[in-house]
């Protein structure tokens, strides 16, 4: 199954050439599309060096930094286009260890709609995170599962695949979040469109280089539309 996994980026130059290096080590079989917001810093030009090297990548450059649910969007709308089947996304960061890839893909081909991959299933790990950090991820993983109906561990979680029907289901372009709200409404959307989920265990690193995305905006946002989704499933439910 033709698969393509996208890379969002914004200033990763420390990253993107070991990334889209490990990723290709990992499934050399599959496709790399790096959706580069315009980084400053360079990261599109290092990409390009590495794709003209080892082949099978594409650069999506887009004129501004706008958010991580949009470059997905964006992604998986440029491999719909081209026929691809399975939709792999992952950040640039090494908090997702492309060695994990395989097991990630392999749901996908055995037939589910999408395959998770959760740290909080037996198996999965966050091995360097503050008991702050963990409580406020697992409560807010909660809140959605409950909220929503998911009736999954890790909602929240980036690292993650696609089958292309569920995204054709979903139809991207009724997508609304931003930033990692985005992975709760694929989630949920997924759910709604009867999509067949499967959470397989990875542990999740911080990034070492870099600088982090994640801010209390994106985390109010999330926490914004869950309210408002579970609102809306209630109201429906009456």
């Amino acid at each position: 199954m033709q698969t393509l996994v996208v890379l969002p980026t914004y200033e990763e130059s420390a990253n993107i050439e070991n990334i889209l290096r490990s990723v290709r080590k990992s499934i050399p079989e599959a496709n790399i599309l790096v959706v580069d917001d315009s980084s400053p810093d360079g990261t599109a030009d290092i990409a390009k060096r590495v794709a003209e090297e080892l082949g099978n990548i594409d650069i999506y450059i887009r004129p501004e930094k706008n958010g991580l649910g949009p470059a997905y969007r964006a992604g998986f709308a440029w491999g719909l286009e081209r026929g691809y089947e399975i939709f792999v996304e992952m950040d640039s960061d090494f908090s997702h260890d492309p060695a994990q890839l395989p097991d990630l893909v392999k749901p996908i081909e055995e037939g589910a709609d999408v395959s998770i991959g959760s740290r909080y299933i037996p198996g999965g790990k966050i091995p360097n995170w503050k008991l702050s950090r963990r409580l406020l991820s697992r409560g807010g993983n909660l809140y959605a599962s409950v909220l929503l109906g998911l009736h999954v561990a890790d909602s929240t979680a980036g690292f993650r695949a696609y089958g292309k029907s569920i995204l054709e289901k979903i139809d991207l372009s009724t997508i609304t979040a931003d930033g990692y709200g985005f992975q709760i409404e694929m989630t949920y959307r997924a759910k709604q469109n009867g999509g067949k989920i499967r959470e397989v265990p990875i542990s999740f690193v911080d990034r070492v280089e870099g600088t982090s995305k994640m801010s209390k905006s994106v985390v109010t946002e999330a926490l914004w539309l869950v309210t408002k989704w579970g609102f809306e499933r209630l109201t429906r439910a009456k």
